[in-house]
């Protein structure tokens, strides 16, 4: 099958007819017809629905392939990554020395993440900062060929000597959120990374820093934002840090280990989006004896994890709107690997298989790039999609295996890709 695709002439449309087609935002569409060139989608519809002749090749009234046993989907979408980071590295020493390269290594190294990410079928992603000027630079460059695309806050903005500096500028290089926020802005930023909180102490299951910010201060920052037309993404964990974020009015809680239950409630009347990020958390569990941890953090990132899938599932009860990113980047989460596993977390924490599916393609787009063109099957959408012989909506876990990938003019099969490259 990848052999014809290669085959065809993108310049023209081409006409596919699949068993399966997941639209990014609603149910399945059995035996469906999809048209498109190298520049867009130009037809989405049902077997009955027969693409209209304009849309086609002259004299074209047969599909170019017919595709019962594949299922064709969007391209999926980090909504949390760091893409100056490699994440897969244990070793704190090599991560140290990695971190220590200059700002033109990191860029070479993240450019190559980008190209061998849309080879798994990620096409876009949605960065958590970085104070190296790589994601700004990405976002506006993208690197040749074909590449997933990279939205950034440029630097996250942080409180002096606090916890991000290696991904964030202080908000103390400025006197007020206006000029931060506009900072941000002038140099290219897609949207707004704030760090209200700390990390988790996993000795003593907790976040026990101090927030970073007063709800006045968050509120500040994202007002500002907003009549940018900025959407704010806030670092937060612990109940404490977690509640000024909500109250501030920032869009997306990022992480959010330790929700109430009844903040989860005001989220829900607020509209905040939640991007739980399971897998950095999990990987502390999952190479405990690499992270040199003693039995009582093991029993701690256990329970941690535990409670997070609780939150989760009382999150979708309530009808928070949920969404997917890895974090990777952070320490064992790497780049696609990541994303395929925090899918998989999610899954097993009780997100059912399409919502997955649909939050990590069109609700990723909608909520998190502000860009409905990315990750839904939809007329005049980019043609950047996924074509598999697997059961996705068996299991999240069927997009790992070997599938095709359309992005623009450019085929691949996903098996020349390697998992363990990032």
């Amino acid at each position: 099958m990848i052999e014809t695709l290669k085959q065809l002439n993108p310049e023209q449309p081409i006409w596919l007819q699949v068993g399966q087609l997941l639209d990014g935002q609603s149910t399945p569409l059995k035996h469906a017809n999809l048209v498109y060139d190298q520049e867009q989608i130009l037809f989405v519809g049902a077997q009955d629905q027969t693409p209209p002749a304009e849309l086609l090749k002259p004299g074209q009234t047969e599909p170019d392939c017919i595709l019962e046993n594949y299922t064709v989907l969007p391209g999926l979408i980090d909504g949390h990554t760091h893409i100056f980071l490699e994440g897969a590295e244990l070793d704190f020493a090599k991560r140290k020395a990695y971190q220590s390269q200059d700002a033109v290594d990191l860029l070479a190294a993240s450019a190559e993440r980008c190209r061998k990410l849309v080879k798994h079928g990620i096409i876009a992603m949605r960065d958590g900062g970085d104070k190296d000027g790589v994601g700004l630079f990405l976002s506006r460059h993208r690197p040749s060929g074909a590449a997933a695309e990279v939205f950034t806050p440029g630097p996250g903005i942080n409180r002096i000597k606090r916890y991000g500096k290696f991904f964030c500028e202080p908000f103390e290089d400025f006197e007020t959120a206006e000029q931060v926020v506009d900072n941000r802005i002038q140099r290219g930023a897609d949207h707004i990374k704030i760090v209200p909180t700390g990390i988790i102490n996993f000795a003593k299951a907790a976040v026990v820093a101090k927030p970073q910010y007063t709800i006045e201060e968050v509120e500040a920052l994202t007002s500002v934002s907003h009549q940018r037309g900025k959407h704010v993404m806030a670092h937060a964990s612990g109940a404490l840090g977690i509640g000024i974020a909500i109250e501030g009015g920032v869009d997306t809680i990022e992480h959010g280990f330790f929700v109430s239950d009844e903040q989860l409630q005001r989220m829900l009347e607020l509209g905040t989006t939640w991007v739980p990020t399971f897998a950095p958390v999990q990987k502390q569990v999952d190479h405990a004896d690499a992270m040199g941890w003693g039995e009582l953090e093991r029993e701690n990132l256990q329970i941690i994890v535990d409670n997070h899938a609780k939150s989760l599932r009382k999150a979708l009860e309530l009808g928070v709107t949920v969404l997917v990113g890895s974090d990777a980047g952070s320490c064992g989460v790497g780049h696609a690997e990541g994303l395929f596993y925090e899918m998989e977390l999610l899954e097993q924490a009780g997100m059912p298989t399409l919502e997955v599916i649909n939050a990590c393609t069109g609700g990723n787009a909608k909520s998190l790039l502000d860009n409905p063109n990315y990750g839904r099957l939809a007329a005049g959408n980019k043609p950047r999609f996924i074509l598999t012989e697997h059961q996705p909506l068996k299991s999240v876990s069927e997009l790992r295996k070997n599938k095709t990938v359309v992005f623009d003019e450019h085929v691949f099969d996903s098996s020349e890709a390697n998992m363990a490259d990032f």
